[in-house]
């Protein structure tokens, strides 16, 4: 009786990738193009943002200032001004200093 050590070549569905080297490529480019559609946003309109996607892409702001920013602008309206920000319990100055490149005030 004779024991054979499989390789990588003999192996699913690594022998396919062995036939055929282009897969490899043709997987590693789809992945690769798709990085950018998973990457983090830039920036966010602060008036129609919910509390996930501004806690996500505002440094320094998580959940529970997203959520404030978005109960000022429910109750006082849409931001006029990015410095409008620093009226929110939380967000100060320095917050939106911080964010100056990621805040838009309309899409």
């Amino acid at each position: 009786m004779s024991s054979k050590t499989p390789t990588l070549d003999r192996c699913p569905p690594f022998h396919l990738l062995s036939r055929l080297p282009g897969v490899a490529a043709l997987l590693l480019a789809g992945l690769l193009s798709a990085a950018p559609a998973l990457a983090e946003p830039d920036s966010v309109n602060v008036n129609t943002a919910d509390a996930a996607t501004l806690a996500e892409v505002l440094q320094g702001v998580g959940m529970s200032r997203a959520e404030a920013i978005v109960e000022y602008r429910r109750q006082h309206g849409e931001f006029a001004d990015p410095y409008d920000l620093a009226n929110v319990k939380g967000i100060g100055d320095r917050t939106v200093e911080l964010n100056e490149t990621r805040i838009r005030l309309e899409d």
